[in-house]
């Protein structure tokens, strides 16, 4: 806690922010924060001072939202930390790359395996204690579609692919959000990182895949993504891909694949497919690429 900005400072003040021992000299303050580090040292020269030191680190793109540090990682890269601050406990986002929707007709995508240590909204979360780092080099791993994502010692796994309509001994696969199914045999999700796909429930209607907030739709609809501000503002990632429909509109999608379209790129999202009215050409849509975000105070 930071001393006081005005008034009577005592040595034994300075002494309980500092430390130090008996009898007490201000010359043994030299240094400490704001405070002059040679020649003659005032009282009012502690005025606001605090033995507390920001953490310094490097890696990825940095930015600031009110009094923390925000490194932003859309590929792979090194979290370099030069100083460790006097809270030494960051907040984590890692999300892996969405999997891929059917080929074809089928199910879709889930959603990358979604880890954090910081609050979320809109569907079912629970957070990690944050991670206590040290004055060294951590290894940042951001997966494209379908690859898992690591940092700091905590691994996401990859979103599962949508079953293949066309193909039905290609299995919905299982992941970090499982994938959705063509007629039966949707794929779980990995606990603590997402849900289960979607089962399909006729050849015209299949299961969404799975989100980092629930499970895909039985009704075509991808399963919620979840909302995060850790980066300074709200951005839903970990959506899962919407499955075929033959028509109607289907369920919806949060934040991942939608009507024949592919994951958005860092934010985890399942490959959707989805063709209203016709079975179209076909083709995989693939899932959104991965991201990590490490969030700490630095003032």
């Amino acid at each position: 806690m930071a001393l006081q900005t005005s008034g009577a400072i005592s040595l034994q003040d300075i002494q309980d922010e500092f430390g130090g021992s008996h009898p007490i000299s201000l010359s043994e303050y030299y240094g400490s924060d704001t405070v002059p580090a040679s020649g003659e040292i005032a009282f009012d020269d502690f005025y606001g001072t605090s033995d507390w030191t920001a953490t310094a680190a490097t890696g990825g793109t940095i930015t600031t939202s009110g009094d923390y540090k925000i490194h932003t990682f859309t590929g792979s890269s090194t979290f370099a930390v030069q100083t460790v601050g006097t809270d030494a406990e960051v907040d984590f986002l890692v999300i892996a790359g969405g999997g891929r929707s059917s080929n074809f007709y089928g199910g879709g995508g889930g959603a990358g395996g979604y880890r954090t240590s910081y609050s979320t909204s809109g569907g079912n979360s629970s957070a990690e204690a944050k991670r206590t780092v040290s004055a060294t080099s951590y290894s940042i791993v951001v997966g494209g579609a379908g690859s898992n994502s690591s940092g700091l010692g905590i691994t996401s796994t990859r979103g599962g692919r949508g079953q293949d309509g066309s193909t039905t001994s290609v299995a919905a696969q299982t992941g970090g959000s499982g994938g959705g199914s063509y007629l039966g045999g949707y794929a779980a999700g990995t606990s603590g990182q997402g849900y289960n796909g979607g089962n399909g429930t006729q050849y015209q209607c299949n299961g969404g895949g799975g989100g980092a907030g629930s499970a895909g739709n039985n009704n075509s609809g991808g399963g919620a993504g979840l909302s995060s501000t850790i980066s300074g503002s709200s951005v839903c990632r970990a959506g899962g891909g919407r499955g075929n429909r033959w028509s109607g509109s289907g369920g919806s999608s949060s934040c991942g694949g939608g009507n024949n379209s592919n994951g958005s790129a860092n934010t985890g999202g399942g490959g959707g497919r989805q063709y209203g009215t016709s079975f179209g050409t076909g083709g995989t849509r693939s899932g959104g690429s991965g991201i990590v975000i490490i969030r700490y105070k630095y003032q």
